[in-house]
Formats: structure tokens, sequence, C-alpha cells
């Protein structure tokens, strides 16, 4: 979100140098320069949703494995629709009083760089809060924690040693 928002606000001072404020006005700036955000973006969903898979592979009840993958699919969808429902009141807020709003109609006279300071904000309030929640954890001992184990190091296979 700080990508977007810089490069909103690097839009908007665009806007600003040239007087292009009409809801037609077409600026002067690459639509090439949001690939940057956008592949920063698929990226870090790449390594979440991994490492989101593995941590439910391995800590769910082996009987409950399947429904634990749904229930976090479905954690995906509900946060499309918070996140839909963050744009709805945020518009309805920010356009009190006869305001034109920080998502408008016309971008070009709202503030779309305010939503993505907000969402950035939202994210490290989120990032702050995670390790506390984090450390009420159990981990789930699998049988590799046990040197023990049979099929880990120190059983009675002799290739093992």
């Amino acid at each position: 979100m700080l990508a977007a928002g810089a490069l909103e606000l690097a839009r908007l001072r665009s806007i600003a140098c040239h007087g292009f404020y009409g809801e037609h006005d077409i600026v002067p700036i690459s639509i090439f320069w949001q690939v940057p955000q956008y592949c920063i973006t698929g990226v870090a969903e790449v390594f979440v949703f991994v490492g989101q898979l593995e941590f439910l592979y391995d800590q769910a009840p082996h009987d409950m494995r399947s429904m634990c993958t749904a229930l976090s699919l479905t954690m995906v969808a509900l946060g499309n629709y918070v996140s839909t429902m963050l744009v709805s009141v945020v518009a309805r807020v920010t356009t009190r009083g006869g305001k034109v709003g920080w998502i408008p109609d016309n971008l070009n006279v709202g503030h779309l760089d305010y939503f993505f300071w907000l969402i950035a904000s939202l994210s490290l309030v989120n990032f702050a809060i995670y390790p506390l929640i984090a450390t009420w954890h159990t981990y789930k001992k699998i049988a590799g924690d046990y040197p023990d184990a049979q099929g880990g190091r120190g059983g009675d296979d002799p290739h093992d040693q």
C-alpha cells in the first residue's frame, strides 16, 4: 500500500502541475508505473498463501486438514467482503457535508492516496497485534520433533546413523 500511496501522490502532483482536473482528462503518467506494486502484491500473496497452507497442514489435526484449508480460503473471501465494506464506509464518511471525498467518481479531484495510507496504517496495526496473538499458539508436536521417533535420527535402523 505504501507503493500505491506514493504512486497516487505522484499522480495527483502531475494533475496539479498540468491542471487536469476534468473527468476525461488524461494524466501524463504511464500505466506501467503500477507494475511494481502489483508484482509486490503478487509475490506477497504467494508467500503468504504457501506459508499459510503449510502451517495448516502441519498444525491441524489429520482429519481436519481439508476443513482448515477450506476455512482459510473462506477467510480470504471474508477479507474481501470486509475490504469492500471499508471502501463503502470511507466513501460515506469522507463525503459528509457535501465534500468530494477520498474516492469520488472523478479520481482526479479525490484523495485516493489518503485511502492507501489508511490501509497501510491498518496493516501496520495488524502487524503489531499479530505477534501478541501468535504467542498464544501452542505448536503441535510432529514425529520429526522427537529424535527417538520411528523414522527419525537415533532409531534402530543402521542407515540412520
